[in-house]
């Protein structure tokens, strides 16, 4: 749609200023922490003591036979092990009554006299028939070790207990924030806003929102006559229309408190969590009342239930789907709170979440027509350097059926590709070029054919030109190449025609088209390529629509079995019996083999025209409808609609825009195996 400033939202939804509560948590980490080196540094009297002696009082109680075990370190320290019987001769009387152990430490002159006194020591207890004292030698008491043994894992495991449940009390954060609401926060006082102003076409969408705004501000003005004010709108419309555009513009105008979250926001992993985080942003909307709550792609959370095969009542989806119909219209209040949705899959989602009460409106967010692609390319080409051969009118002309965000691809492109080749303004042709990057892809003028595949795809071109040229319904052709672009080896762009209604005569006409450039390879190469392919696919889903969804064929009139609601989405039935599949294959095919003849036909009466447009083709690789012109003769057939534009236009700017249609500029990709 129209080119929004890029807003990024600062403040997320339900963060508190105030910290009191997180400073709670804080404490009680402090205190957590200090517990844990109490128990480590302090472990109590009861299970073992350590007292330091004289080196004088060590030995006698070696020599008084006190000891079980000695150890001797390196830095000069001695420790013995009190036998139990002495521990009270030793440390003073037992607590509780219960067996007490201890050790006791001394510093000794060296490792080796110490080393020889306890040998002597031993063979004294050997003389007396005692048995000898266990001496073991170990390295230095390393400080730094016991610390990296003893303290450091209870500091990670403190460090991670703490990152791990820091998001207490802050939305989002930590394994106790997954309930909370992800949806972000934008205040009347962000920067860089999107207005209305900055929302080009989409006029009627734009009146139903604008009412809801103007509510908001002046809510007085519709409860004075006793009206209410919608509770909720849904945005409907294909990609690209701008459908998020018109709520970043409702965030923009409304002087409210504007929460954005997607629908797929509220898919977790853990059960529960999307019904939670449904609760959670109602919550905070109420508290901050009057409040606008926007869901974008809501068909994440609001598919129809009961419409899937594979899942259950237990399934996650359909519990956030049902909280978030009880929030919207439940029992309990939901007062000064709107929500706002948006979604190009409307058909799919729940009845129970579009009926009145819950989204009052749907408003159709439809691709622009001629009037509103001329505003979105006045919007997005504000910033653009721009030379004199641009012109909006022809723009919006050569862009039938481009929704907002194409058009804005359309100028970034046009900008590229002026700079790619150093121009020092964008141009018309840029602009041309770049209708036909977006449409068709990149030209690949280094891809090697032989001549005779240059001369087959000519050939399957000029058919499409051709017979589309003598159709009376058949879109008007534009252009023509055979260089190849993307994964097709050729190319057909035709400006379709705007209208609202469909009749069996255009069906057909353009279902001849399509079979135009097969027909010439049979025709007059006596050959069938893959080049056909796209035009194949596209024929026999438009033949079956005819039969099977417009009720168009002879043996199933006024019968259509389309599905509008997606009841057989997921269904392995159809709804229809097998002899009726039958007839609708039959019928399909019967209205693809004549469309074919009739394309053979038209190109035998004309086949001197179709070689020129063949040849034509493969000495410049690109021709126009004025060359088509020039061989075939003009068109004689021309809508009183086209002549009445005709009339309002320069004669150089309406040769390849004879008619326009809210359909994409017609690709006929000829995709090769």
């Amino acid at each position: 749609m129209a080119q929004q400033p890029n807003t990024q939202p600062t403040n997320p939804l339900g963060q508190d200023p105030n910290q009191p509560k997180r400073r709670r948590w804080n404490w009680l980490y402090f205190a957590l922490f200090t517990i844990l080196l109490v128990t480590f540094f302090y472990p109590g009297q009861d299970k073992g003591i350590d007292k330091e002696l004289s080196y004088t009082q060590f030995t006698s109680y070696i020599e008084q036979n006190m000891v079980s075990k000695v150890s001797i370190y390196e830095d000069n320290h001695a420790k013995a092990v009190i036998v139990s019987e002495h521990y009270t001769t030793v440390f003073g009387t037992q607590e509780n009554g219960e067996q007490q152990h201890g050790t006791i430490t001394t510093l000794i002159p060296s490792v080796e006299e110490f080393a020889k006194y306890m040998e002597s020591a031993n063979a004294r207890r050997k003389e007396a028939g005692m048995t000898a004292i266990d001496i073991t030698f170990e390295k230095s008491r390393d400080m730094w070790y016991l610390v990296l043994v003893n303290i450091i894992p209870w500091i990670l495991i403190f460090v991670f207990f703490f990152f791990m449940t820091r998001g207490i009390g802050n939305m989002g954060g930590g394994i106790f924030g997954v309930g909370k609401a992800k949806a972000r926060l934008f205040d009347k006082d962000q920067k860089d806003k999107v207005t209305f102003k900055d929302v080009a076409g989409l006029e009627g969408a734009k009146q139903e929102v604008e009412e809801i705004v103007a509510f908001l501000k002046n809510p007085e003005k519709y409860t004075n006559l006793g009206g209410k004010i919608p509770k909720g709108a849904l945005l409907v419309g294909p990609p690209g229309t701008g459908k998020t555009l018109l709520a970043k513009a409702v965030a923009g105008e409304a002087d409210v408190p504007f929460f954005s979250m997607s629908g797929s926001d509220f898919v977790e992993m853990f059960v529960g969590v999307g019904a939670s985080r449904v609760r959670d942003l109602f919550r905070q909307a109420k508290e901050k009342a009057p409040a606008i709550i926007f869901i974008d792609e809501i068909d994440a959370v609001g598919r129809a239930r009961g419409k899937s095969v594979m899942t259950g009542g237990n399934d996650e989806r359909e519990s956030t789907l049902n909280q978030l119909l009880t929030e919207m219209d439940g029992f309990g209040t939901n007062s000064g709170v709107i929500i706002l949705a948006a979604t190009n899959r409307a058909e799919i989602l729940d009845p129970a979440l579009l009926r009145a009460g819950r989204f009052d409106r749907q408003i159709h967010v439809e691709l622009p027509d001629l009037k509103e692609r001329k505003e979105i390319f006045a919007v997005h080409m504000r910033s653009l350097k721009l030379d004199d051969s641009v012109d909006l009118n022809f723009l919006s002309k050569q862009t039938p059926g481009f929704s907002g965000a194409d058009i804005a691809n359309v100028c970034n492109e046009a900008a590229l590709i002026a700079a790619r080749h150093d121009h020092p303004t964008i141009g018309r042709q840029d602009f041309m070029d770049a209708v036909d990057r977006i449409v068709g892809g990149l030209e690949r003028k280094n891809k090697i054919m032989t001549e005779d595949e240059k001369r087959s795809i000519a050939f399957h071109e000029a058919g499409h030109a051709t017979v589309s040229w003598l159709l009376r319904w058949a879109n008007p052709l534009v252009k023509v190449t055979i260089v190849p672009r993307g994964m097709a080896l050729g190319a057909a762009w035709y400006l379709p025609e705007e209208r609202q209604l469909t009749n069996r005569e255009h069906i057909l006409d353009e279902l001849c088209a399509l079979l135009g450039g097969r027909a010439a390879e049979q025709v007059f190469l006596d050959q069938t390529s893959t080049g056909a392919l796209n035009d194949l696919e596209r024929a026999t889903k438009q033949a079956y629509a005819m039969v099977a969804y417009y009720g168009m064929s002879d043996r199933l009139k006024d019968i259509s079995f389309y599905d509008s609601t997606g009841r057989y989405e997921y269904s392995v039935t159809k709804p229809y019996s097998e002899k009726t599949a039958e007839v609708i294959d039959s019928e399909s095919a019967a209205i693809i083999q004549e469309q074919m003849l009739r394309a053979k036909q038209i190109l035998k009466e004309h086949a001197e025209q179709h070689h020129q447009i063949a040849q034509l083709l493969i000495e410049r690789e690109v021709i126009t409808a004025d060359d088509v012109e020039r061989i075939l003769g003009p068109r004689p057939w021309q809508s009183r609609g086209d002549e009445l534009m005709a009339a309002n236009e320069q004669p150089d700017q309406t040769k390849h825009t004879e008619t326009t249609n809210e359909n994409h500029t017609n690709n006929e990709n000829e995709n090769m195996a």
